[in-house]
């Protein structure tokens, strides 16, 4: 197929065919003439593409100092938007741009003619809006259902108790002080009101993941409470943006004649019914969903086609006067539980990593820092920011009463429920872009995300270091007690990783999807329906997690791969015996040129004529011993490990009594090489079982070329001469191994 012979570029023609869509369609909405528009278009485009560049590169550097510090890396994506913002530097004139880099933008709005100023050009803030939606389309894949479900009780309670809390006291904050800083009446229904209840109920739990690993509390009462809780934060959190929309649009429909209740509440039952339906409708078709999905190609195709379906939602969902983030996180929701969630998100990635940092750029550009600055609203942050941590600490606190907590698990709950993050972002870019909120609101809002992510790391530290469980006496833990791993080591970790690539074969043809999370940490994943088996390689050890019926199917996959591969095994020594000793024409290498190579890299001191070890390890230890001495091996010990690892990993006994056991090692400089002889002989267990009776070690540098397959075939096709062979087995000293290796050569 067409589709199977594109690689991952096709991300690239995706991103562009966006990136295109969205500034034409802004470009095409201004009424100029042709020519004009031929030179808007191409100066606008100029000034998109320097602007993504210089965008990237902030975003980057950002996020590299804030992780440095430990904190997390948006939050310097964040502070690089500020930075280079038209209300900073983003504003100076430099030459050939009068206007700065990032110059304010203003448009005409269609039909009164107002005129309003934005901070980014329409097409800028599209390809911002565009991240959003991919990055709610993630967080819906990230979204664990089943933990959702398993954990829907205390979940809910915490969840509903921190929304409710953070949603009415923003709300009622609004009210009361936002009169003080920007003058008007306001009441609970105001659009203002409204989003900064929406803005602060939800909850980013990325950074209180991070502690909770660290301090190894991810499977205690209290962490998996928390992240139970926060995936019902989030849900909730959409929940309320939706009808946070509906009751802002009634509220203005009704503005003449009061507030309509009775309206409000129609539509916001309206926009929880739609996402409900629309929920339910893609939980049940999820699997119908990736099993088409899947039929359609490869990975890459899989990926494309379900971003696809999230556009095509979150477009649907706009259309129906909802957020288009409420239908991306649908979409992503929907297929959290199918087995492509994992490999959607992992081929996503290049896209995620190009787009999403432009997203958090462009809020902080947004942020007004001289505005912000001013006391009247630098006060309003700080106590919004400080009403909103109170509010989560004491609206998810205080329900884990009721699920057997004492008071030092709800503060860990509640403290771990603090962080906002990336959704906070989005909802108020949403209110800041339809005009419901101020620049003085929205800077607030991106203060109190900076403060709260910022805050609750070393709060949530302090709260675990006080010793004691968070539970009361007599309540067991919230989880149980995982199945242990099954773990299978094997001699080295060669053999594990072409054992795990094997094993990843042998259950695709199972029917499970199976596929990497991580690569670099050795992270792997099957899943079939409801079974998910998760596979670690770590050096020479495969452990597998999966649910107690599964580990028959594990065990039974196991044995049938080391089946498979002692076979695969055992049919490659033979063409590989043949050819090793086959004799090798005069035409390629003359008698006397092989000696003269030989000769090149021997040295009769580095020649034992009795080898007193008796097994293949200690010949090995034996013959190192002798090029140390020698002042050519840096570390023995590490050599003698490079050297056994590779034995290890297949022996090197050849036929007619060679072996010629080798490595790579950092150890040394140059190709050295060291030739023993053992009269008995010693079990390197030779392709003809016979005992190997002359040993050739050879050491190479492990980051540099060396011509050591030049050496070997040179010294095969020697030994394989039964005249030269006999003459190396009988010499009683190293003088005459190395005059029956090199004859003839050491008179020229």
């Amino acid at each position: 197929m067409v589709f199977r012979e594109l690689g991952k570029a096709r991300f690239i023609w995706l991103l562009a065919a966006l990136v295109s869509a969205v500034a034409c369609s802004a470009l095409a909405s201004e009424p100029e003439s042709t020519g004009a528009l031929a030179v808007s278009m191409a100066h606008r485009m100029m000034m998109l593409v320097l602007q993504l560049g210089a965008m990237l590169f902030a975003a980057r550097l950002g996020n590299m100092a804030f992780e440095r510090m430990r904190l997390p890396g948006v939050l310097g994506e964040l502070c690089s938007g500020i930075v280079i913002g038209p209300y900073a530097l983003g504003r100076l004139m430099i030459p050939g741009f009068p206007d700065g880099l990032f110059p304010e933008f203003f448009m005409k709005l269609a039909g009164g003619g107002q005129e309003l100023r934005f901070v980014v050009s329409p097409e800028l803030y599209g390809i911002c809006m565009l991240a959003a939606v991919i990055l709610l389309f993630l967080v819906g894949l990230e979204t664990d259902l089943k933990l959702f479900l398993r954990y829907s009780v205390v979940g809910s309670l915490v969840g509903l108790g921190g929304v409710l809390a953070s949603f009415v006291s923003g709300d009622l904050l609004g009210v009361w002080l936002l009169p003080w800083v920007v003058p008007g009446a306001y009441t609970v229904v105001s659009p203002s009101c409204v989003f900064l209840g929406v803005m602060s109920t939800a909850t980013s739990v990325s950074i209180t993941a991070r502690i909770l690993s660290e301090k190894k509390k991810l499977d205690s009462p209290e962490g998996v409470t928390i992240l139970a809780g926060a995936v019902i934060d989030d849900v909730l959190g959409i929940i309320m943006l939706a009808i946070g929309m509906g009751v802002i649009a009634t509220a203005g429909a009704s503005a003449s004649r009061g507030t309509d209740w009775v309206s409000i509440g129609k539509i916001a039952a309206q926009s929880i019914g739609i996402w409900l339906a629309a929920t339910i409708v893609g939980v049940l078709s999820a699997r119908k969903i990736g099993t088409f999905l899947k039929g359609m190609g490869g990975h890459d195709e899989i990926a494309i086609l379900a971003l696809g379906l999230a556009l095509i939602v979150s477009g649907l969902f706009e259309k129906a006067k909802l957020s288009m983030i409420i239908g991306s996180y649908v979409m992503g929701l929907s297929l959290s539980r199918t087995d492509i969630s994992h490999m959607v998100r992992e081929h996503l990635q290049p896209v995620f990593s190009l787009l999403v940092p432009v997203f958090f750029v462009v809020m902080g550009m947004m942020v007004d820092v001289q505005l912000l600055l001013e006391p009247k609203i630098l006060l309003f942050g700080l106590l919004y920011t400080a009403v909103s941590v109170a509010a989560k600490m004491v609206g998810c606190g205080l329900p884990t009463f009721l699920c057997g907590f004492n008071a030092r698990g709800a503060l860990r709950v509640g403290v771990g429920m603090v962080p906002r993050g990336e959704v906070a972002l989005i909802i108020a870019g949403i209110g800041l872009s339809a005009g419901f909120l101020s620049k003085e609101v929205f800077g607030v809002a991106v203060l109190m995300t900076l403060l709260t992510t910022m805050t609750a790391p070393p709060l949530l530290v302090v709260a675990f270091k006080r010793k004691g469980e968070g539970m009361r006496p007599g309540y067991g833990k919230p989880i149980a007690a995982a199945a242990p791993p099954v773990v299978y080591t094997f001699p080295n970790e060669e053999v594990a990783s072409l054992l795990v690539n094997s094993l990843m074969q042998c259950l695709g043809q199972e029917g499970f999807f199976a596929h990497a999370l991580s690569i670099s940490e050795g992270l792997y994943q099957a899943r079939k329906d409801d079974i998910v088996i998760s596979i670690r390689r770590s050096g020479n050890m495969i452990a597998f997690e999966a649910p107690p019926d599964a580990e028959p199917v594990i065990r039974l996959m196991m044995i049938e791969v080391i089946v498979e591969f002692e076979q695969t095994l055992e049919e490659l020594r033979k063409p590989l015996g043949a050819e090793l000793h086959r004799e090798l024409s005069d035409s390629e290498l003359t008698s006397m040129s092989r000696r003269q190579t030989l000769a090149r890299y021997l040295t009769q001191d580095a020649m034992i004529p009795g080898l007193k070890g008796t097994t293949k390890e200690a010949v090995i230890e034996e013959l190192i011993a002798v090029l140390a001495n020698l002042g050519w091996v840096k570390d023995p010990a590490a050599a003698l490990a490079n050297a056994v690892k590779r034995e290890n990993a297949m022996s090197t006994g050849l036929r007619h009594g060679i072996a010629c056991p080798h490595a790579r090692t950092e150890s040394v400089d140059r190709l050295i090489c060291a030739v023993g002889l053992k009269a008995e002989g010693v079990n390197f267990h030779a392709l003809d079982e016979q005992p190997s009776r002359v040993i050739i070690l050879t050491l190479c540098p492990a980051a540099s070329a060396a011509p050591y397959m030049e050496f070997m075939s040179s010294a095969m096709s020697v030994l394989h001469e039964e005249k030269t062979l006999n003459e190396l087995a009988s010499a009683r000293t190293s003088g005459e191994m190395f005059r029956a290796l090199t004859k003839g050569v050491q008179k020229k």
